[in-house]
Formats: structure tokens, sequence, C-alpha cells
């Protein structure tokens, strides 16, 4: 078998860690994404969204050989799922998608989601939320029902970055009449219930699973939180390896260990691992 193309290298010491004890140890080791952005190319309508085509190939070729490989994503779990093209997936039957920031879960082994009841608050604002928009000077913003939670996008506004300044004083009030918080990403602000955050979810399934290594890929802020429990994992002898997927979130990007160029990039460093993994 021909050597592998070379692994790009982490600029920093801790990522080079991460990256070594992930391919010494794979069968002790997570590596979870994030979808839109990182498996996913970010798309002015997000219903048009789709994972790269080849994610689920580097993910199917990968999953085999690690512990475990999660997706995290603010979407509703069963919606990453077939946007994803994830079941069924050969090399994907113990693949586990936590949707809704970690409130859901979706397992390959048996084609379900585990869902909490709907949150009374989500309900209140999308009740005002026409109201509040009519009100703000955001034309062009428009609304994504994710069931248990609301997200407003402004990528399609005449003036996008305006349009998100103008939304956020009116939402984070609006969040805060009926207890839910607001997420800010790129070009979108979603209210949702407090309590789950990607680093919460991060945390629990590595102690789950009971790794040794981690490696997580994200590219908008609400990856933040997830560096932020690979950080505090770092920190209890857990190395893990901090992926950006593009550059387009500064916060991301400064904080990260590897810089790839986006999902298509993402894709090859997962095909990649796979290779490294797989040679003698």
């Amino acid at each position: 078998m021909a050597t592998p193309d070379p692994l790009p290298t982490p600029s920093t010491q801790a990522g080079r860690d991460g990256l070594a004890a992930l391919l010494a140890r794979p069968a002790r080791a997570v590596v979870a994404l994030d979808f839109d952005g990182t498996l996913a190319d970010i798309v002015p309508d997000p219903e048009r969204s789709r994972a790269h085509p080849g994610a689920v190939p580097a993910l199917s070729a990968l999953a085999p050989r690690v512990a475990s490989v999660a997706v995290i994503t603010g979407r509703p779990a069963d919606v990453a799922v077939r946007f994803g093209g994830f079941a069924g997936a050969p090399g994907l039957d113990h693949l586990v998608v936590l949707g809704h920031y970690g409130a859901e879960r979706w397992d390959a082994a048996t084609d379900t989601v585990h869902a909490p009841a709907p949150s009374p608050g989500v309900e209140g604002v999308r009740a005002e939320l026409p109201s509040v928009l009519e009100q703000a000077d955001a034309d062009g913003a428009w609304v994504e029902d994710k069931g248990h939670a609301v997200a407003v996008h402004t990528r399609r506004a005449a003036d996008p970055q305006a349009a998100f300044e103008s939304l956020r004083g009116p939402l984070a009030a609006l969040a805060e009449r009926h207890g839910l918080i607001v997420e800010p990403g790129r070009l979108v602000l979603e209210l949702r219930p407090p309590g789950m955050d990607k680093g919460v979810a991060l945390a629990q399934y590595v102690k789950e699973v009971g790794a040794e290594a981690v490696l997580y890929a994200g590219d908008d802020l609400g990856d933040l939180a997830a560096y932020a429990a690979v950080d505090a994992l770092r920190a209890q002898g857990v190395p893990g390896l901090l992926v950006c997927s593009g550059t387009e979130v500064p916060e991301l990007a400064d904080r990260a260990d590897l810089l790839v160029s986006g999902p298509e990039a993402v894709v090859g460093l997962l095909d990649a691992l796979a290779r490294h993994l797989d040679a003698p």
C-alpha cells in the first residue's frame, strides 16, 4: 500500500499532541463535527443545505477506525441526518447526531431520535416574532422554524450585516421575555432554550464514550462552547485537536489549532486521517 500524503501540521503544541494521540490510539478517540459550514457549505436557503458529496464516504472510511464519530449541530437531529445522508450509510452504523445543540440525539444503530418536550417559550416567541420583525429595520430577514428553536436569517437581506445588527436588540429582548437565549451565528440569530450548548453536548459524549483523545471541527460562534470543552478536557489530561473550517469567524479561527479552507478541506482532512489509520 502506498504511503499516505502527510497530514497537515497543527499550529499549536496542544493541537499537535491531540493529533498524535488520535493517531496513536484511534480506538479511544472521538471525532466530533459541526454540520453547516463544516460538513456542508453555507447556502442562502438552509433547506437546500446538503453535506459535501465526499463527506459520507470520508466518514464511512474513518468511523470504523475510531471510537466514535458524532455530528453536533444546532439543527434538529432528523434534519441533519436527512441533509447529511447519514442513515443507512456503510460504516456509519454507530454514528451519533446530537441536534439542537445536544438536546436531541439520533443514533444510527436504532435510527431513532430522542428529544425533549417543546419549550413553551419557543411557542411564545413564535407568536410574537412577526410583529417584532415588522417593527425592526430588517427588510429581507426570514424565519426558520426548528421546532425546539426559531432562527432568524438575514443572508437574503439587501444589507445582511445591517439587518443582523438591527435585530440583535429586539430579538434579545424577545428571548428574555420568554426565558430563552439568543445564539448568534453567521448572519443568523437563533432563539432557543438555555441549558444546552455544543460544549455541554461534547463533554457529556466524550465522558459517555470514555474517550482518551478528541477532535472537534466547527466554523461558527456556536462552536466556541465546544472549543472551550476541548480546552477543559485537555486540562484533565485528554488531548484534543481544534479544527476551524474557514476564516469567516475570527473568534473561532484565532483559537483553532488547525485552519482548513471549508467543508471540502474538512472532508479532505477526514479522508487523510482514515488513510493514515489504515496504513500499515
